[in-house]
């Protein structure tokens, strides 16, 4: 927009609030009642046609105001300015024109010129390079035979008129290049299953650097284990088996030149744990970064991107952290599975340590990047354009930041000031130009440049020195009309120099416009905030300086609002009913309305009338539907909802939500209070239980409804509190038992005149956010709490405790004030005062802030450490100076690190643990030691900006503990009398090993050996074995570890004695035994037969008890063993009443565990410490058994004799 213009807003969209929805689905019919008759319409036309229509009409409206504008401006001289340019780095296609653009405007147009690498650029020696008329733009052609790179280089355009000259940027042009991927002979990749595998892009140097992309034979999925970096590398955390490929390919795509390269395709092959050892876990190592630390400097505005992949298996998940802060909310991202870190538009408080923690199942890795963010030049202040009288004052100012500061160097006409043509007016003042008493010679356009070693910053300010009477750009007599209670904003758009001064009047001979009912813009603007029928009428500008005096004049119209006096109601309706909605409206008579309903914001129906009936009702026409009245001043609307439902359920919804209040009147006015009336509207079957008042401030929140009071329902009035400079309007909700009416229209609005604020901004604070300044901040006051127009804020602070003055400045309707160069953390007393241009707010209270804190210098001293037991330990700590601290203290943190342990001598890394101490606490306990293990330990102080110096390690070593279990216990090489016992140190053995403990049953063993087999002999075949076996230290013993043999083993001494039956059986010796046994049994029985047929008794049963065979007892069938198994050397057979079956297998239920099973049964004996002493208490007393004696198992204390 044209300087001296204000631009109008764009056409309210509250006027179509169905914006963006779709054309009706379906034809409606309407009904409209006129006059009796019936008027079916249906057109529809889309809200997109009106909008464009309505912006068509504001686009004509600017362009006549731009060209008056324009016609104006070609009468006065003025220099050259740039107005487009190409980038300070231009990457063109090599294959087309080169194009490198530079226009510019003056009066009288300017002339254009070029350099070229510091020299200048003569385009009529090279019949390749071309300029636009009426322009500086250069064409290089390069499709008829001109080479790209025969033009690279650095160009600078110059625009020269009688007033000055204009330069551009220097503006680097450079071909884009796609080179090729140079030959290599690619190995074939042979990897473990599980192992991590890292395949190289390397792509070509290009220009713009490519795009990079890997496939096979598709797209190549990516997950947490197999992802891209940011250098184009593709990482496996871990490979599979599927993993297997012969064409992994990495493409760059070249997009400047729409070009893609490729590599030659890779092979990995994956070796399976079946061919191979079996994969083992691993815990995570980082692929990328290597190290535990990186830095990394980036520019201010730019994107951060920060990159951890790890290796390991299970896959590690990654996990970022900011030391010492927290990620910046809405401007952090996580990218490539959280591997990458993304922060958008960083600034210097990014600057810091970033932690990315790689974890899984069996440790963690980390690395810290330190971030650095540097800034190229940017504007604190642009110079702008001057245009001066003769005699008059005035100055360029250029200003601007950076990391590092900036330099400031002037240039006038595009030649460094110091050795430009003198100008007595002017007189440079760093990054000021201050110019005295100008004359039309010192016209001239200055350049401003800002630079630093990452980047410039150029502009163009022109000083035009003219002598001009006033001149009124807005058209004569131009009529504006607005609506009652709406703002009123009459142009006078002017130009002039020396600057005119404006005012205005009221009718041709009135009196000057003055008060607070009007509004000045420095644009020559009017504004009556709240234009009412009494301002309409015809208004006089006047712009006038030393050379003259020019008047205008332009009509105010005021048009009454567009209400809608009967509001559409809720309805309840049966299906294949009727249904009427009402939009009764009142408007000024000179406009014409429009009516336009809506059924959920998705069908739109542009009707003329205010009657809308829907016939044949179904359950699609269920919804809300809203009457919309537009005019070409303003637009009001209201809705109802229209609920379809059944016979049998209508009844059940004659109880509904009261109908809106209505006829609202205010009365009673007063500077702080005002009485508002109204009627209720139809309580609809359920008492009304009270009201809901709310207001709008048109003035400061056009279109916020803020809630202002509740009365009860009984009562239809209400005496409303005030604030003074607002402009108000009030509705009234109706509430029952059912819920909330819809709000009433809006009363007639009410402004109230200003004052000066009642109250000062709350919350406020003073934070420092670096070490020199100190940040105040507070919440703004709201629109309505301002009290009147020139709403600022005047910011107070002084040093706590020192002699000093309070410095104060008044800033804008901010919320933030920073004061530069403060020592680092000291008190500062802070105070904020609100004031309007009707003056200030009542004294504000002081509150106690701090400029910024800074790392603490010292690091707290006498660490001392105190080991309480093998896995607890306290450290004592002298606390800091607390001037030492430079912030608040808030707390301290003891890092610890096991550095090896004591019995294993081997040194592996451990993540360093941290415990933080909140408050000034000088001491801690540290938890979860290893026992037997060196550890270091330091301690530092925090503050909020982070932590100080570390302390010198301290180093000190836990003492013994208990081992763990043994690793490992299992039975091997089982035979009949004797097994071999092999078992694994224990994995954390806590101190030095003095012994191992072997208890089973019944027995006990201490062994002092350290190999990892033992092989008991003499055990007993029928007894079953339970072991329990433990490492002892100095401390005491460890957990035991158990195992017990197997059916294996029975199975065995089974299988044994089976075949020593088939064996006997064979011998010759044992066949005439049996035969003769046979032969007696035989003689026997016939003698028995005999002598029972005389009649006489033989006691067999008798004689066979007293003079049993011991042969052929049968086994006991109490204790479940396989009969008795003698301490002598030789081993009987079984006896006859062995349970082994013909078939040499054991039945299952003969080995079922008991206590007896495992050796003395419930007879044993135990010590005090739980273990068995049978075999060391001499012979037990065998009680009688039933049938025969078992004899006690072998003890294999003397097989262990060798051992021990």
């Amino acid at each position: 927009v044209p300087s001296g213009f204000k631009q109008s807003p764009l056409p309210s969209e509250k006027r179509f609030p169905g914006a963006g929805m779709t054309a009706s689905k379906k034809l409606k019919y309407l009904k409209f009642r006129h006059s009796k008759h019936l008027i079916f319409l249906m057109q529809k036309i889309s809200l997109h046609q009106i909008r464009f229509l309505r912006f068509l009409e504001y686009a004509l409206k600017i362009l006549l105001k731009s060209s008056l504008f324009v016609v104006f401006h070609n009468e006065v001289s003025q220099p050259p300015t740039i107005t487009q340019q190409s980038p300070k780095d231009y990457i063109v296609d090599p294959r087309e024109n080169i194009v490198i653009q530079c226009e510019a405007k003056g009066k009288p147009p300017p002339s254009f010129s070029w350099t070229r690498n510091g020299t200048h650029f003569d385009i009529d020696k090279d019949a390749q390079v071309t300029m636009k008329p009426n322009s500086g733009t250069l064409v290089i052609n390069i499709m008829n035979g001109g080479k790209a790179e025969a033009y690279e280089g650095v160009y600078q355009c110059t625009a020269r008129n009688e007033r000055g000259a204009a330069i551009s940027n220097n503006i680097v042009v450079r071909p884009s290049r796609s080179p090729l991927w140079t030959k290599e002979k690619l190995e074939p990749n042979h990897v473990r299953e599980g192992d991590s595998l890292v395949l190289h892009c390397r792509p070509p140097v290009g220009l713009p650097p490519p795009i990079i992309f890997w496939m096979d034979n598709g797209e190549l999925p990516q997950s947490e284990r197999v992802s891209q970096g940011l250098n184009g590398d593709l990482y496996f955390s871990n490979v599979q088996p599927e993993d297997t490929r012969e064409d992994y390919i990495c493409y760059a795509r070249f997009n400047h030149t729409q070009t893609i390269q490729q590599k030659q395709p890779i092979s990995v092959k994956v070796f399976s744990s079946r061919y191979s050892k079996p994969v083992t876990e691993r815990q995570p190592v980082l692929l990328t970064p290597t190290g535990s630390t990186s830095t990394k400097v980036e520019l201010r505005g730019n994107v951060l991107l920060l990159e951890c992949i790890a290796a390991g298996l299970p896959t590690p998940v990654i996990r970022w952290i900011k030391e010492g802060g927290e990620l910046p909310a809405n401007r952090t991202f996580f990218e490539n599975f959280k591997k990458t870190l993304k922060i958008i538009d960083v600034s210097e408080a990014d600057s810091g340590n970033y932690k990315c923690i790689a974890r899984n199942a069996l440790g963690s890795v980390h690395h810290v990047i330190s971030v650095t963010v540097k800034a190229a030049p940017y504007w604190i202040t642009a110079p702008r354009n001057l245009v001066l009288s003769p005699g008059e004052d005035g100055t360029l100012i250029c200003r601007a930041n950076g990391n590092p500061k900036p330099s400031i160097s002037w240039l006038a006409n595009g030649v460094p000031i110091a050795i430009a043509p003198e100008d007595p007016s002017r007189k440079v003042d760093g990054d000021t130009i201050i110019f005295s008493h100008v004359q039309e010679r010192s016209s001239a356009v200055y350049q401003c440049n800002a630079s630093n070693e990452y980047g410039y910053l150029l502009a163009n300010a022109f000083v035009n020195v003219l002598a001009e009477p006033p001149r009124i750009l807005t058209p004569a007599n131009k009529l504006y009309q607005v609506i009652a209670d709406s703002p009123a904003l009459l142009d006078c758009a002017y130009f002039g120099s020396p600057k005119p001064e404006i005012e205005w009047f009221k009718g041709v001979k009135g009196s000057i416009l003055r008060g607070n009912e009007y509004v000045f813009h420095d644009n020559g603007t009017l504004e009556i905030p709240v234009a009412q029928k009494n301002n309409a009428g015809t208004y006089t500008c006047v712009a006038r300086n030393k050379l003259g005096k020019i008047q205008n004049e332009v009509q105010l119209e005021i048009k009454d609002p567009t209400m809608i006096i009967k509001q559409p109601e809720y309805k309840v309706i049966q299906r294949y009913g009727q249904v009427s909605f009402e939009c009764i409206i009142k408007h000024d008579s000179t406009l014409l309305p429009t009516v336009t309903w809506l059924k959920d914001n998705d069908e739109l129906f542009l009707v003329g009338k205010d009657n809308l009936t829907i016939m044949n009702v179904t359950d699609k026409d269920d919804g809300t539907y809203t009457c919309i009245v537009n005019t070409t001043l303003d637009s009001v609307s209201a809705s109802a909802v229209l609920t379809v439902v059944g016979k049998n359920a209508l009844k059940l919804l004659l109880l509904t939500r009261p109908n809106p209040p209505f006829d609202l009147e205010l009365t009673g006015q007063l500077e702080r209070s005002i009485d508002l009336s109204w009627l209720p509207g139809d309580e609809n079957n359920s008492p009304i239980t009270s009201f809901v008042i709310e207001f709008e401030d048109a003035l400061h929140e056009p279109g916020v409804w803020r809630y202002q009071t509740e009365v009860p329902g009984s009562q239809t009035t209400a005496q409303l509190k005030l604030s003074p400079y607002v402009n108000y309007s009030f509705r009234v909700i109706a509430v029952n038992r059912i819920g909330r009416s819809q709000p009433s229209e809006p009363s007639e609005q009410y402004l109230t005149k200003s004052a000066s604020p009642d109250e000062n901004p709350a919350n406020v604070q003073g934070i420092g956010s670096e070490p020199d300044n100190l940040v105040i901040t507070w919440e703004p006051l709201k629109g309505f709490q301002s009290n009147g127009p020139g709403l600022q804020y005047k910011v107070s602070w002084r040093q706590k405790d020192v002699d000093d003055e309070w410095t104060s400045v008044i800033v804008a309707n901010v919320s933030k004030y920073i004061v530069s160069g403060t020592p680092t953390f000291v008190p500062y007393e802070v105070k904020v005062q609100a004031l309007n241009d009707l003056g200030y707010a009542p004294e504000p209270s002081e509150v106690i802030g701090h400029s910024g804190e800074d790392l603490p210098m010292v690091a707290p001293g006498n660490v001392q450490v105190h080991v309480i037991n093998s896995t607890l330990a306290k450290v004592h700590w002298d606390p800091v100076p607390l001037k030492s601290v430079r912030g608040h203290l808030q707390g301290y943190k003891v890092y610890y690190w096991k550095v090896q342990s004591l019995s294993r001598r081997s040194r592996r890394h451990v993540e360093k643990k941290i415990l933080t101490f909140r408050g000034n606490k000088t001491f801690g306990m540290l938890p979860g030691l290893e026992p037997y293990s060196s550890y270091k330990l330091n301690v530092r102080v925090v503050n909020g900006k982070g932590e100080g110096p570390a302390s010198p390690d301290k180093v000190f070593k836990t003492p013994e503990g208990v081992p763990s279990s043994p690793s490992f216990l299992k039975i091997t090489n089982p035979t009949l009398d004797s097994l071999t016992l092999e078992w694994g140190s224990p994995t954390h053995p806590n101190g030095v090993l003095t012994s191992y403990t072997l208890k089973f049953q019944p027995s006990k063993l201490n062994i002092n050996i350290f190999w990892g087999s033992l092989i008991l002999k003499n055990l007993n075949y029928s007894t079953r074995y339970k072991f329990y076996f433990n490492a002892q230290t100095s401390v005491g013993s460890g957990s035991q570890i158990t195992e017990e043999a197997q059916n294996t083993f029975f199975l065995l001494l089974s299988l044994a004695m089976a075949s020593r039956q088939v064996d006997i059986a064979t011998q010759g010796w044992f066949i005439g035994l049996m035969c003769a046994v046979a032969l007696l049994i035989l003689i026997l029985l016939i003698v028995c037969f005999i002598r029972r047929n005389k009649g006489g008794k033989y006691p067999v049963k008798e004689k066979e008890d007293a003079h049993a065979d011991p042969e052929i007892q049968p086994m006991k069938e109490d204790d479940g063993t396989f009969g008795e198994y003698s301490d002598a050397e030789d081993h009987k057979p079984l006896k006859k009443g062995s349970r082994t079956p013909s078939d040499r297998t054991v039945k299952k239920e003969d080995s079922d565990d008991s206590l007896v099973d495992y050796g003395e049964g419930v007879n044993g004996q135990f010590n005090e410490d739980g273990s068995f002493i049978g075999q060391y208490s001499g012979k037990k007393e065998k009680e009688p058994a039933e049938g025969n004696e078992s004899s006690e198992a072998p003890s294999p204390v003397n097989a262990m004799n060798s051992f021990v």
